[in-house]
């Protein structure tokens, strides 16, 4: 069995379910872009610009499905979304079909308030696929700390009404405060949310400074291994639940003279043996390294070494990933290319490409 824990399905950019109106959902999308890695492309000339968004003003083409960015009389895109995304929306169905192509069997829909806040929308995507398709639960991090018991309740009814089956947790309170999110108001909120049962899956950055996870710098790494260190308090305090980091590591931030160099006390969290790792490469360092990405192996190495195969579960962002290679590449990269140069056995890849996921999500 495959199984790819990180996949998206969402409507398109005008539409408000979960917004107060279109706008909203807009600015969520410009966010979105605004802090992301992926370069200005001039429309006129298609080469890639260095200057600053952040004197443009920032529109959609839904038709072509691409943002833009405008300055003066100037267009440029940035391809955040792939291409051919026509009004910025990827349904079930698309999903199902490169699933399909790609031999995956099931697919775990992640949350972004920037492609959807809707948890009855996830709730309707595993109706339509329930024995391919599941779902975690939105949570509106930033309204935590005015709003505990409102979020709370929205959590809730997903897991507990709408069947869904994990929860995302992106440390957007600090899009308010800098308050660390295992502790004051945030712990009522836990008291409540980790008796639910299900996985709870981090999207760790680099603390309140969103600027710094695109590129290697000190305070870069400093952020992030602090929030390492705010979710091993978080899992002294509920050890029974198990949980996961999406993504990976940022890689972008450990890059040394073209090579990813990770420091000693990454590993500290992996003491607990509920912490698991999803193995997600292509979408976040894609554009710097080429099929089949030979150089992040010796760091492929190391996650195996310091987390092991039981604790770590293929991955994808589709269908971010598309943005640099396809749905079996993304496979093919682990099981045709790494596997045989290194010497895996059937099992040990099993566990990666589907019994860990099986065994986090409790479908065992």
């Amino acid at each position: 069995m495959i199984i790819d824990s990180h996949t998206y399905c969402f409507k398109p950019y005008d539409d408000i379910d979960g917004y107060k109106n279109e706008k909203e959902h807009k600015s969520w999308i410009e966010d979105a872009n605004k802090t992301h890695h992926q370069p200005l492309i001039n429309i006129r000339d298609r080469k890639i610009s260095n200057k600053s968004k952040s004197n443009m003003t920032f529109d959609i083409d839904g038709k072509s499905g691409r943002v833009l960015w405008k300055i003066k009389n100037e267009l440029y895109t940035q391809y955040y979304y792939p291409p051919n995304l026509t009004n910025l929306e990827f349904t079930p169905n698309s999903l199902i079909s490169e699933m399909d192509y790609a031999g995956i069997d099931i697919a775990l829909l992640h949350t972004n308030p920037s492609l959807g806040r809707s948890n009855i929308y996830q709730s309707e995507c595993v109706k339509l696929f329930p024995d391919r398709i599941l779902s975690m639960a939105c949570v509106d991090e930033w309204l935590i700390e005015d709003s505990p018991e409102l979020v709370i309740k929205n959590v809730v009814d997903a897991i507990k009404g709408l069947n869904l089956h994990a929860i995302k947790f992106n440390p957007l309170g600090y899009l308010r405060s800098n308050k660390q999110w295992d502790s004051g108001v945030y712990e009522y909120f836990w008291e409540i949310i980790t008796k639910l049962n299900v996985p709870i899956f981090f999207t760790l950055g680099t603390g309140p400074n969103f600027k710094n996870q695109n590129y290697s710098n000190k305070d870069a790494i400093k952020g992030y291994l602090e929030e390492l260190n705010i979710l091993i308090k978080w899992m002294n305090k509920y050890p029974e639940n198990k949980c996961s980091i999406t993504h990976g590591f940022p890689w972008r931030i450990f890059i040394e003279n073209g090579n990813i160099v990770l420091p000693k006390d990454i590993w500290a969290a992996f003491n607990n043996p509920n912490l698991y790792m999803e193995v997600c490469f292509p979408v976040r360092i894609g554009d710097l390294f080429d099929f089949p990405y030979i150089e992040i192996w010796p760091t492929f190495d190391e996650l195996i070494n310091h987390i092991g195969f039981s604790n770590l579960h293929y991955g994808t962002d589709m269908p971010f990933q598309n943005r640099f290679c396809t749905y079996n590449q993304s496979r093919k990269w682990i099981e045709n290319h790494y596997r045989y140069k290194t010497g895996m056995n059937q099992n040990e890849l099993d566990m990666i490409m589907g019994k860990t996921a099986a065994k986090l999500l409790n479908i065992l």
